[in-house]
């Protein structure tokens, strides 16, 4: 795609401000499903009564308050800015509907502006919008938290100014963005969504990339209500919170105080959920899902196992190799061990067969390239890359061909040995060699007994033909910080999916996050096609045209065997104690811990 010059984004930021018309809402690819005069989101209870508790668990520790830098990527207290319990304490400009793929309404912008060609943003800020101490939310806020995130805050936020070609504030409510030409489509969306304003007059710039356990300010429903460092924070719903009423928040914060309580290891965490010490439990593993909910509180309905079914892509569970690691950067060693791997066996012995194996990073969606052949929109688009695609993955058929179950499948070990020797390597003496007699070894770092099992069963297949793979499980605080200095083999890591991926692929996957300590590019990819066919993916004006590219996209990660696909459950699991409730409307994106409720506040 032609990129235009920064002259160009200019002259089209000037043509689009004369005809722009403030808008409630922004989309991605269309336009907002809501009107500007909707009421409330139609997944939440509207007239939900506002009170009574929530205990959270969570596995870990945390030593700050601050999500924002480096230093306290992995230890920041749950809750402050957080994508499943909500951004309690912090907000956005714009917040996105759970409903639809990739649409915003308003938050702390009351209102935006921008042209058709994307080449600004203008956020007009609600005259309501305040900090807890009371004091304005204002443009200097918005220009201020851009800076302190660009020169002290961690990955993604320090790179959000890369493609503002001028922030300034233009009236005493409003601040407009306007683009270079690194910025996409997409850009606009994440700068409005996926970035924390933060208080100018309470933060010290120079003190800002420290851990920090200091009561924060903010602006979110929540404030601060007390804290134990690594086993408990507890926040407290704020009276004077000035967005109860806004359309995007109603039905949204319904406790009074909400509490996150944090265990060293997962069953810890179970049997407290089992004592009624917490309220809500995140289940992920369907052995545990059918067999551990035998107690007496779940035969009385005090505990309540609900099941809910998005309609959103599977995502991509996987052993990640790290290319940073010699031996991975063969690509037939990838490619043979990601065959290895005895999915039936696992699924039949360690899941009572309730997994599904995952073939596409989008599969059960119109982004998958699963079952849909590559057209000549995708060829042109993948250029000579089509030429390091196996066929079948072109064809839209699967990559890894079922076993017998067996955990040894010989007819698939035939294969894998055939896969390692066009790399190379041999079996003599037992081991799987190279010409120089170096052996084929690893160690894959996992989090928990759940991991460990899985691996187990590879490391048992892996023996047949001579590859040592050792296991070795560590704690959260080590795992979370080899994770992100990228100090390991073999990771097992999760990559959910959205019917929208932008902006965060170029993290996991692009060339630009490869050496950047506590990105998520677990791999170290470091490849042209792969960032020419997201930059195509985010640049995409039509829906046509994007899945065109995503698909595309998913056909060269899989041709990659950047890790061994596991498996999914096209289903999310919760149990919780009954005087919880949610709404019976289920959004596209599944569950929403923020818009549940105590009922025992509603008598």
């Amino acid at each position: 795609m032609r990129r235009l010059t920064t002259l160009s984004f200019m002259l089209l930021a000037l043509a689009g401000a004369a005809h722009s018309e403030p808008v409630h809402g922004i989309a991605m690819h269309g336009n907002p499903a809501l009107p500007a005069d909707f009421k409330n989101f139609p997944y939440v209870n509207p007239s939900v009564k506002k009170g009574g508790k929530i205990a959270y668990g969570v596995v870990g520790t945390y030593d700050s308050l601050n999500p924002f830098n480096l230093k306290s990527i992995r230890t920041t207290a749950r809750g402050m800015w957080d994508n499943i319990f909500g951004n309690l304490v912090y907000e956005s400009l714009m917040v996105r509907s759970s409903d639809e793929p990739f649409t915003l309404y308003g938050l702390l912008a009351e209102s935006v502006e921008w042209d058709e060609a994307r080449t600004y943003i203008q956020f007009n800020l609600n005259p309501k919008a305040k900090w807890s101490d009371g004091q304005p939310v204002t443009p200097e806020d918005v220009i201020f938290s851009m800076e302190v995130l660009r020169d002290k805050g961690r990955t993604p936020f320090n790179a959000r100014l890369k493609p503002v070609e001028k922030m300034e504030k233009v009236s005493e409510r409003s601040v407009r963005f306007t683009f270079n030409k690194l910025a996409d489509r997409e850009f606009p969306l994440i700068l409005a969504s996926g970035t924390p304003i933060l208080p100018k007059h309470i933060i010290n710039p120079a003190t800002f990339d420290q851990s920090s356990l200091t009561i924060p300010t903010g602006s979110g429903p929540y404030k601060v209500k007390a804290v134990n460092p690594g086993q408990k924070i507890v926040y407290e719903r704020d009276p004077n919170y000035w967005g109860k009423d806004i359309p995007s928040k109603v039905g949204f914060d319904n406790y009074d105080e909400l509490s996150v309580e944090y265990f060293l290891q997962e069953n810890t965490l179970f049997e407290a959920f089992k004592k009624g010490a917490i309220d809500v439990y995140l289940e992920g593993n369907p052995t545990h899902w059918s067999r551990a909910y035998d107690f007496p509180a779940v035969a009385t309905g005090d505990v309540i196992k609900d099941v809910f079914k998005p309609n959103v892509p599977s995502g991509m569970v996987g052993f990640v190799f790290n290319l940073r690691r010699p031996a991975f950067q063969n690509e037939h060693v990838r490619k043979a061990l990601a065959t290895a791997f005895d999915f039936e066996w696992a699924n039949r012995n360690l899941f009572d067969g309730a997994y599904t194996r995952t073939q596409s990073y989008w599969q059960n969606s119109s982004l998958s390239s699963l079952g849909k052949p590559a057209d000549q929109k995708e060829l042109a688009l993948l250029g000579d890359a089509v030429k390091r695609i196996p066929k079948n993955i072109l064809d839209g058929k699967t990559e890894f061909p079922a076993t017998d179950g067996s955990g040894g499948d010989r007819k698939v070990l035939r294969d894998v040995v055939e896969t390692l020797r066009k790399g190379g390597y041999s079996i003599k003496g037992g081991k799987m060699v190279n010409d120089s007699g170096v052996p084929i070894a690893f160690e894959i770092m996992t989090q928990n007994q759940d991991q460990e099992k899985v691996a187990i069963s590879f490391q048992r297949t892996l023996k047949m033909i001579g590859v040592d793979l050792s296991i070795r499980t560590v704690d959260d605080a080590q795992y979370q910080s080899r994770s992100g200095n990228f100090d390991y083999d073999i990771i097992m890591k999760s990559y959910p999916s959205s019917l929208s991926p932008g902006i965060e692929q170029i993290g996991r996957w692009g060339s630009d996050s490869r050496d950047r300590q506590g990105s998520f590019n677990f791999a170290g990819l470091a490849d042209p096609d792969v960032d020419r066919v997201i930059q195509a993916m985010l640049n995409a004006r039509s829906r046509e045209d994007f899945e065109t590219a995503v698909r595309a996209y998913d056909r060269l990660l899989l041709a990659g065997n950047y890790l061994v696909p596991l498996y999914h459950i096209p289903e999310q699991w919760v149990a919780r104690w009954k005087h919880i409730e949610h709404s019976d409307k289920l959004p596209l994106y599944g569950y929403q811990l923020p818009t549940w409720w105590d009922a025992r506040a509603q008598k």
